[in-house]
């Protein structure tokens, strides 16, 4: 029962946050093409494009990283001990 109420939350929050970093990403967007000078354009796009892809990447390592903790199989091997 944990692992529904878990799955179902953690679904809410990765669509809550692609979702907001999609609408950041939207208004930095609207925002980068009302630039008129060309240079100042060109840099506001190259920071455009850095934080897309921190913002999308952050989304997915968030979604990964929840997955993992919550359906990794739990093991009773100590941390950091020999593989074999």
């Amino acid at each position: 029962m944990k692992q529904v109420i878990l799955s179902i939350l953690t679904t809410l929050m990765i669509v809550a946050t692609t979702l907001s970093a999609m609408v950041i990403l939207v208004r930095a967007t609207l925002y980068v093409t009302s630039i008129a000078s060309p240079l100042p354009r060109a840099g506001a796009i190259l920071a455009e494009i850095l934080l897309g892809v921190v913002l999308l990447l952050g989304t997915v390592w968030l979604a990964t990283h929840a997955a993992v903790l919550i359906f990794a199989p739990k093991s009773d091997k100590p941390e950091g001990g020999p593989l074999g």
